[in-house]
């Protein structure tokens, strides 16, 4: 399953969180409505799931999440090192 950007959901949550801001104040603004059901959709499809209460756990679950990359160790010499000895 391909996962969303971290940044991209974090973007997300922020605009959802924002629109519902808007949306429990007083004052009417023109689009509301559809700008939150864009948004709640776009999360849902970002995080594969059906519903917006799923998909912000998942979206706030991903951005938590840090996914450990599996290194090599590399050998970086210090300045006073060498990788060959001196005659």
């Amino acid at each position: 399953m391909l996962l969303a950007h971290p940044a991209v959901l974090r973007n997300l949550l922020e605009r959802y969180e924002a629109l519902q801001a808007l949306a429990h104040s007083a004052t009417p603004h023109p689009d509301l409505h559809r700008k939150l059901q864009d948004v709640s959709y776009t999360l849902c499809i970002s995080t594969s799931t059906r519903d917006i209460d799923a998909a912000l756990i998942a979206a706030r679950t991903q951005t938590r999440w840090k996914p450990s990359a599996a290194r090599t160790p590399t050998f970086a010499p210090s300045r006073h090192q060498t990788l060959a000895p001196s005659p």
